[in-house]
């Protein structure tokens, strides 16, 4: 006995002979583009020119109508009437980001910290053991801008000095230039270094804010 199939055969159809799978894939690339690559990045671009145009361009500091920084970068400063930021890895060189990358069992490390401590004692007339940390230590990007209150307070007769100011008045501006927490609890009360010798300069100063150049 025959047994008839039920089932019937099929034309096979290629992929590559379905405009439609293409015209999918075409409309799907280039929304994606458009969408993510394009209209995203713009919409992005114009909510922080928007909402934080100070940002979004690189927190530029002016003296008058002279660019003189970033309040996100240091830099380091001459003379010694000005406060001093932290070492830097990298030279203060925004290109250059870096650390050192040495563990603190470093022999190199540690003999470079004990250098860098009797230079801040020297500098500013204290005890070795008196330098705060983040004035011996260079900080993970290489530029970063604020020191820790401590650190500008042992600044603060050194610069009063050489600038013939009074040190409570230095003092005041140290406080003014204070910045808290981010969001009230996001890192620590720290000073921007730019800032605050831009507000030093603000008093009357004998000399104008003089970044020294460093290699590109």
């Amino acid at each position: 006995m025959t047994i008839a199939s039920s089932s019937r055969t099929r034309p096979i159809t290629r992929a590559s002979d379905d405009g439609g799978l293409w015209r999918s894939a075409l409309g799907l690339t280039t929304v994606t583009l458009a969408g993510f690559g394009f209209l995203y990045a713009a919409a992005g671009v114009g909510v922080g020119q928007l909402l934080f145009p100070d940002q979004a361009n690189g927190s530029l500091v002016f003296q008058g109508d002279r660019k003189v920084g970033s309040a996100l970068v240091a830099q380091p400063f001459t003379g010694a009437g000005y406060f001093q930021p932290r070492p830097s890895a990298a030279a203060y060189n925004p290109l250059a980001l870096a650390a050192s990358n040495q563990a603190r069992t470093n022999p190199d490390m540690r003999a470079r910290i004990e250098e860098t401590r009797a230079a801040v004692a020297r500098r500013d007339g204290i005890a070795p053991s008196a330098a705060p940390g983040d004035l011996v230590t260079q900080s993970g990007s290489g530029i970063d801008p604020h020191i820790s209150v401590e650190g500008a307070a042992v600044q603060v007769d050194r610069v009063a000095r050489e600038r013939g100011l009074d040190r409570k008045a230095v003092e005041r501006l140290v406080t003014e230039h204070t910045e808290g927490p981010q969001l009230g609890a996001l890192g620590q009360t720290r000073v921007n270094v730019l800032l605050l010798n831009l507000g030093l300069d603000a008093l009357g100063a004998s000399a104008p804010v003089a970044p020294r150049k460093t290699a590109s």
